[in-house]
C-alpha cells in the first residue's frame, strides 16, 4: 500500500513485516513493520532499519569475552581455574564509542604461605564483565581455593583434602577437590576440574571451542593440580578440540605449566620432587581476550588498542589480545 496523507487525519504509511521488507530499500523510506509494530526508516550507509524516533543507526555485532586465568598453588596444590567465558551478541549504535578491557592472568603462588593470584576481568561495554579465574590452593596457609569465573583447585596433602572453587552463573565450573596427596584441577568453561586422591592429581577442567575467529580454538581450560614425585603421571590443563587452554600440573620441583595466553587458561600447580626435596611453584594463569565480529558493512575501522582486525566472511573479527584497555567506534 503506497503511503497516503490525509490534511485532517495525518499520513498512513505502506505496512510489512520483518520478513516482507522492501527488497531492495533506499535511505528515508518509511514503513509500518507489523512484526514489530514500529514505524521503521531505513539507512543505507548502515544497512539497517531502525525505529523510527530512536538515536542513531544500530547493528548487532557478536562478541567472545575471556578473562584472565587464576594462577596455579604451591606444591600438591590446586590448579588455577579458567578466566570467565562469555559469549553472545549486543547491539551497536554508529557514532558511539565502546570501551573492550582485557584481563591478566593471576600469578602462581611462589613458596609457602604464598598464595596465588585470581585472573583479572576483561570486559565490553554494555555486557556483563568475564570475571577472572580462581586461584588455586596451595599447601601450608592460606590452603583455600578461590572462587572466579571458574573456580581454583582444592589442596591436597591433607587427610582430606580441601574443596575446589566456585563458579559465577554461566561463566564456568567449580574446581576439583584435592585429595589426600593430589591438589584438584581448575574448572573450566566446558567441564568442573577433577578432583585429587591419594594416588594422583586432578586434570584441569575442559575449555570450551568458538569458531569466532574463523578458526576453531579452545578458550578457558583449567589449570591441571599438583602432585608428589611418587606419582609417574603429571596432570594437563584443561583441554579440548582443537587444543589446550590450562597449564599443566606437575610431580616434581618443577613449576606448574602457565595457561596458554588470550585464552584465559588457568595455571598448573606445583608438586613435589623427591623425598626431602624442593616443592613446585605454581604457574601463572593465561590473559584473557576481547574479540568482536562486526558485519563489514558497517565496520568504521576506528579502533584503539591495537587490536589485530581480520576478516571471516561477511564479518570483520576485531581481536584485542593486549593486557588494559582499548576501543572501537561504530
Amino acid at each position: 500500500m503506497p503511503s497516503t496523507l490525509d490534511p485532517l487525519n495525518g499520513q498512513t504509511f505502506p505496512t510489512w513485516t520483518t520478513g516482507t521488507r522492501p527488497s531492495s530499500p533506499v535511505t528515508g523510506q518509511v514503513g509500518y513493520n507489523t512484526t514489530t509494530g514500529q514505524l521503521e526508516v531505513y539507512n543505507a550507509t548502515y544497512f539497517t532499519w531502525n525505529n523510527v524516533g530512536t538515536a542513531g543507526n544500530i547493528y548487532s555485532a557478536s562478541y567472545l569475552i575471556i578473562a584472565g586465568g587464576g594462577g596455579g598453588g604451591w606444591a600438591y596444590a590446586g590448579g588455577g581455574g579458567a578466566g570467565g567465558n562469555l559469549t553472545g551478541t549486543t547491539s551497536l549504535t554508529a557514532g558511539t564509542v565502546y570501551t573492550a578491557t582485557v584481563g591478566g592472568g593471576g600469578a602462581g603462588a611462589v613458596g609457602p604461605g604464598t598464595t596465588a593470584a585470581n585472573g583479572s576481568n576483561s570486559t565490553f561495554t554494555g555486557v556483563t564483565a568475564a570475571v577472572g579465574g580462581g586461584a588455586g590452593a596451595g599447601a601450608m596457609a592460606p590452603a583455600v581455593a578461590s572462587s572466579g569465573g571458574s573456580g581454583g583447585g582444592g589442596l591436597g596433602f591433607t587427610p582430606a583434602g580441601s574443596p575446589g572453587g566456585s563458579a559465577t552463573s554461566g561463566q564456568g565450573n567449580t574446581g576439583g577437590a584435592g585429595g589426600s596427596v593430589g591438589g584438584g584441577g581448575g574448572g573450566g568453561s566446558g567441564a568442573v576440574g577433577n578432583a585429587g586422591s591419594a594416588t594422583s592429581n586432578g586434570n584441569g577442567g575442559n575449555g570450551t571451542a568458538s569458531t569466532i575467529t574463523g578458526t576453531p580454538a579452545i578458550y578457558s581450560g583449567g589449570g591441571g593440580g599438583g602432585q608428589d614425585y611418587t606419582v609417574p603421571a603429571i596432570s594437563l590443563g584443561g583441554p579440548g578440540t582443537p587444543g589446550v587452554s590450562g597449564g599443566n600440573g606437575t610431580n616434581s620441583s618443577a613449576t606448574g605449566g602457565a595457561g596458554v595466553a588470550n585464552t584465559g587458561g588457568g595455571g598448573g600447580a606445583g608438586g613435589r620432587g623427591s623425598p626431602g626435596g624442593v616443592y613446585g611453584n605454581g604457574g601463572a594463569g593465561g590473559s584473557g581476550v576481547v574479540i568482536l565480529s562486526v558485519p563489514t558493512v558497517n565496520y568504521t575501522a576506528t579502533v584503539t588498542g591495537s587490536p589485530t582486525v581480520t576478516t571471516s566472511g561477511s564479518n570483520t573479527i576485531i581481536k584485542w589480545t593486549t593486557a588494559g584497555s582499548g576501543t572501537y567506534t561504530a
